[in-house]
């Protein structure tokens, strides 16, 4: 099992402990370093800051929104960031949700999957450097009433093909995840309820007559070391609430329906209703230590040593850790103990 460093969104007034962070992940072998966006820093740019300060880590986008960009200038940006990291660039991609999609970006949250599968066509289409035509629902290149040429990406990537990966949460979208892309970036993932998810990866897999040999299952888990188990859980508390409760409307919300389906409903609307109503400390507190145990890392070491088997063991190929607690000095420390514990394990690749 590989490890990874998600940073998070950028621009909170840690950057200069995050860059500390990848740089130690970089030099420990971590496998990947992934930045994310929402309607703040992008992600394009952090990821370039990075590379450039980093020697062998790959940088990846959890995620780029496909909302926010079109197709083709994703793929301009996924060229670029493979030609200057010297091909370390992985591509991860999200629908976002209706309310930044709307409200942020005014691109409509309409047919999210179709979007998506139109969208991740072009981008292969761009990146294998054909010259780039597409005729689809969403998107049509080159527009057929107009000056418009078909053109090819000037661009060369290092690497033939760089590998895509999809953020999915819904039962549908995991199966596209399986269909069309490399990889998979999961969140709330809990090594009990991974064979329900997995067998949807496996069903889109299957389409295109594959297994789920190669593709990478990428999990972001949060990690806090320490004795106490229910202080461990509280810097997650937020975070949780924050997507259960407040990621989305009350009618949509795609972490609120994946706690109902993971057995949390209960929690889940207590949760959102406390969330909706401003109530962010109250809606933090809801949040079950149950579910917080089961979808991160928490706890002495030597429990989170035996949690890691645990993630192997259902199938995760890449475990990406999120360090939440403590000054830089501890969340450094975190960083190094966890190929330590994975080494214990004997799981270390």
């Amino acid at each position: 099992m590989r490890l990874g460093l998600n940073l998070g969104y950028w621009g909170a007034g840690n950057d200069a402990d995050n860059l500390a962070l990848a740089r130690e992940a970089d030099r420990l072998g971590y496998s990947v370093v992934w930045a994310a966006e929402a309607y703040g820093s992008d992600a394009a740019t952090v990821l370039s800051w990075v590379a450039a300060q980093t020697e062998q880590i790959d940088v990846g986008s959890a995620v780029f929104q496909i909302p926010g960009r079109t197709p083709a200038n994703t793929a301009m940006t996924a060229a670029t960031l493979d030609t200057l990291s010297g091909g370390r660039f992985r591509l991860g991609l999200g629908v976002s949700g209706p309310q930044v999609s709307e409200g942020w970006h005014g691109v409509r949250f309409d047919k999210p999957l179709a979007r998506t599968r139109e969208y991740v066509a072009i981008i292969r289409k761009a990146l294998a450097r054909e010259r780039l035509t597409f005729e689809g629902e969403f998107f049509t290149l080159p527009l057929p009433d107009g000056p418009g040429k078909a053109l090819t990406l000037t661009v060369h990537p290092v690497r033939d093909r760089i590998p895509i990966y999809l953020a999915a949460v819904g039962p549908k979208n995991l199966e596209l995840a399986g269909e069309i892309a490399d990889g998979w970036l999961a969140i709330f993932y809990s090594p009990d309820f991974a064979p329900e998810l997995l067998s949807q990866i496996a069903a889109g897999r299957a389409k295109v007559a594959q297994t789920l040999a190669g593709f990478d299952i990428v999990p972001t888990v949060p990690v806090v070391i320490g004795d106490d188990l229910e202080a461990c859980a509280g810097p997650v508390r937020a975070y949780s609430a924050l997507y259960i409760g407040g990621m989305g409307s009350r009618e949509k919300n795609f972490y609120n329906a994946l706690a109902v389906r993971m057995g949390f409903a209960d929690a889940a609307a207590e949760v959102q209703d406390r969330f909706l109503g401003k109530d962010y400390v109250g809606a933090a507190g809801a949040v079950p230590l149950d579910f917080i145990d089961r979808t991160s890392l928490i706890g002495p070491r030597d429990r989170i040593r035996d949690r890691l088997a645990a993630f192997a063991d259902s199938g995760v190929t890449t475990l990406t850790i999120a360090v939440y607690a403590g000054p830089l000095e501890e969340r450094i420390a975190t960083v190094r103990a966890i190929p330590e514990l994975l080494a214990e394990a004997g799981l270390a690749e």
